[in-house]
């Protein structure tokens, strides 16, 4: 009896959704990490956020039915900032424009009809990084994001630290200056975030303009148009004030990832997110900075590495990820 040979199952597919501060970046991977579909949306467009995840569902249903119908997608892996593993919940995001405590996960469960898992936006690409990026192979890694914050996933044995809560790994709000500089969102003095992002060099730019002669390009640009990029254009231009605001940041980065490598002994620190773009002129003074601030036995062992990720997939990938772990 000539049995029909059966038709080889169809490859599962994931959707990963990186959701930021402004914009919300998303696509459907395959379990290689080949990024098939992606797009992007505002996040600040809605103000209840009902109506973004119906935009959500909106952009991405006509996605998934070019990848071959819902049958196909095995998941949808969030990251957002606050989002918590553990309850699928987002609380209280400083950078969202939605307050309180938000059922995310369940909420797009429901719209999508897809099983959903969320973490915090930095674990995603610290998830990414380990399984498509720099830190591929690596038991012990941390993801530092220098972007409009400072967001940080730790991984140690080989996995990804959570707490207790679901909230580990906040390096951004360690307090790294005491009574240092006010952090708008949260109220605190001297976190890393309100000197080691691009909010913080804005900040860095505009105290060492006022307190100091040196002459700059930077003192023709106006208060409110001066950026990061704007500091980092200047010091290509060999503008002394904007290397001297990189030599800065790159002091305080150090000190910091000095503390966080005593921490947890990774065999590599990778940085990500647009600071990164500012390469020696942030790396070299962090290199030094750190280094000088361990004691002997860590001393020349720990990498710092730029993830080589695309900066648009990183997250997207890693939140994707999180779907290969759903039963």
């Amino acid at each position: 009896m000539n049995m029909a040979k059966a038709k080889p199952a169809m490859e599962q597919l994931a959707v990963g959704v990186d959701i930021g501060g402004t914009g919300t970046k998303f696509g459907i991977v395959d379990r290689l990490g080949n990024l098939l579909y992606s797009s992007e949306m505002s996040t600040r467009k809605h103000k209840e956020v009902q109506g973004f995840i119906d935009e959500l569902y909106a952009n991405l249903a006509p996605m998934i039915e070019q990848a071959g119908g819902v049958g196909r997608i095995k998941g949808i892996g969030m990251g957002a900032p606050n989002g918590n593993y553990y309850t699928g919940t987002v609380e209280y995001a400083p950078n969202l424009p939605w307050k309180g405590i938000l059922p995310f996960a369940k909420m797009v469960e429901d719209k999508f009809k897809l099983p959903v898992v969320l973490t915090n936006d930095a674990n995603a690409a610290a998830i990414g990084e380990m399984m498509y990026g720099a830190a591929q192979g690596m038991k012990d890694f941390i993801m530092i994001t220098l972007g409009t914050g400072v967001g940080s996933g730790i991984v140690a044995n080989g996995k990804l630290i959570y707490g207790h809560d679901g909230f580990a790994g906040e390096l951004g709000h360690t307090i790294i200056i005491p009574d240092g500089r006010m952090h708008e969102g949260t109220g605190k003095k001297g976190s890393l975030e309100s000197y080691a992002s691009a909010t913080g060099v804005r900040l860095t730019a505009l105290e060492l303009l006022e307190n100091s002669k040196i002459p700059s390009l930077l003192r023709k640009v106006k208060k409110d148009e001066l950026d990061s990029k704007k500091v980092y254009d200047a010091a290509m231009e060999g503008d002394e004030l904007a290397k001297e605001i990189f030599e800065y940041t790159g002091k305080i980065l150090g000190m910091a990832l000095a503390n966080f490598v005593m921490f947890s002994s990774p065999e590599a620190i990778v940085l990500f997110g647009g600071l990164t773009k500012a390469g020696e002129l942030i790396l070299k003074p962090t290199r030094e900075h750190m280094e000088a601030n361990l004691i002997q036995v860590f001393q020349n062992k720990v990498k710092i590495l730029v993830s080589h990720l695309k900066e648009s997939d990183a997250a997207i990938l890693g939140a994707s990820a999180l779907v290969w772990e759903l039963k």
